[in-house]
């Protein structure tokens, strides 16, 4: 059941209230103190939404679970019913909370009928822009899960969304907030290793085409309409629905899943979170056009290589004029050995956390909007530079494809007119 109104606004009705002043603040009118909110009671908690309950879901809510003080989960939506009571069922600790989600499978009933502060989307990727747009004109906060967009396009409309109606939105890159990433991608930043003039990043692939799969009865449970989304409405296949990750009709494939990781750390290392590569090559060949190795050259003259299926998992290779650096998910490695001190701070990550952090301060999260559709908007340049096996000229500003009609049209995705994007 939903709170009754007089227990449910005071919190809510703060946090809207300090994102509506924001503006002023900013221009000196108000006084800085107006971002703080009050901290949250035992009853006046953040109440959170769920779009995707798949394995991604179980670490976000173990994650969740650990800011109990101040934000719970009140609802879960999932284009397959019985995959909300796995997620129910994965979560010992409080096997009553599981109980007690309100369950969906449309998200915009979801967000009709709750009475929600934010919302936490783990859907495949090509869901997940039309969902956090429609949650930014509801005045939900947003945690998104990456790659933060299908296409670029809709990407910037996800930003343009996010700044209009002023929400807070952090992308799932979660080592922006893991403490020795940060300590390791700042002693780059810093110049650390000289002028960085090389980095390597495994070469992840992209997506195949969803063929050659037979037709499949739909479990029950399932709208497959909706998992569908803004694709085609292919015939449905255990493979497209437990394997979506490899089928391009809903992703761009491993270089936009964890391939977005490394790129992330790369840019967080040089100081690239607003600046995009200038120009992409296409250069080792492989078997699979998807699997094609490819250099990205960014303004400052340093090369970006994408050419071997080895190196770290969730960062690169950076080489400069001192020596190299490693940087994995929590950890890294030099050579020299004596370039970086062992990290000797607390080791800790709480992504969830510090988007909390910033619902109720308003300020900017660790991994801001902007920031994920910039490497977001990478990935999927790096897939068509591979799919076209052409040089990739891009304009940045206007966020196009200098010289080539064809691999400009590359850039948007085909929608179905029912899950068409809401006009910003």
């Amino acid at each position: 059941m939903n709170p009754s109104p007089q227990n449910k606004t005071s919190r809510r009705s703060v946090l809207k209230s300090i994102g509506a002043t924001t503006t002023l603040a900013a221009s000196g009118l108000l006084p800085s103190a107006i971002y703080a909110a009050p901290p949250a009671s035992a009853n006046d908690k953040l109440r959170v939404g769920l779009i995707g309950a798949g394995n991604r879901a179980k670490w976000l809510t173990r994650a969740l679970s650990r800011e109990s003080h101040r934000a719970e989960l009140v609802a879960v939506c999932d284009c397959y019913l019985p995959q909300i009571d796995l997620l129910a069922a994965d979560n010992k600790s409080d096997p009553q909370a599981g109980a007690a989600w309100a369950r969906y499978q449309n998200y915009e009933q979801m967000f009709d009928q709750e009475d929600l502060d934010a919302v936490v989307i783990a859907t495949p990727d090509h869901v997940r822009v039309r969902a956090a747009i429609i949650a930014c004109a509801k005045g939900l906060d947003i945690y998104a899960e990456k790659p933060l967009s299908f296409s670029i396009p809709e990407g910037r409309a996800l930003v343009q969304a996010v700044r209009k109606h002023k929400r807070v939105l952090q992308v799932g890159t979660q080592q922006r907030s893991t403490a020795n990433n940060q300590y390791s991608c700042e002693f780059v930043r810093n110049g650390g290793l000289g002028k960085v003039h090389t980095i390597l990043v495994k070469n992840y692939s992209g997506s195949r085409p969803a063929t050659g799969l037979d037709k499949q009865a739909v479990p029950d449970g399932m709208d497959w309409n909706r998992f569908c989304d803004q694709a085609q409405l292919l015939d449905y296949h255990e493979q497209l629905h437990r394997r979506w990750r490899n089928f391009d009709a809903f992703t761009g494939g491993p270089i936009c899943d964890r391939g977005a990781h490394a790129l992330d750390m790369v840019h967080l290392a040089m100081g690239w979170d607003h600046v995009a590569p200038t120009r992409i090559e296409p250069t080792t060949e492989a078997k699979d056009v998807r699997e094609r190795g490819v250099r990205l050259y960014y303004p400052d003259g340093t090369v970006v290589r994408l050419e071997s299926g080895n190196g770290p998992a969730f960062g690169g290779i950076f080489i400069g004029e001192k020596g190299k650096l490693e940087i994995n998910r929590g950890r890294f490695a030099c050579n020299p050995t004596t370039l970086l001190a062992p990290f000797e701070g607390k080791e800790s990550e709480n992504h969830v956390g510090n988007w909390i952090d910033c619902i109720e301060s308003r300020e900017e999260p660790n991994a801001p909007v902007e920031v994920g559709h910039l490497i977001t908007s990478v990935a999927h340049l790096i897939n068509i530079c591979r799919i076209t096996g052409r040089t990739i000229n891009w304009d940045a500003a206007q966020e196009q494809i200098n010289g080539d009609v064809a691999a400009n049209a590359l850039l948007t995705k085909e929608r179905r007119p029912e899950f068409s994007l809401p006009n910003v």
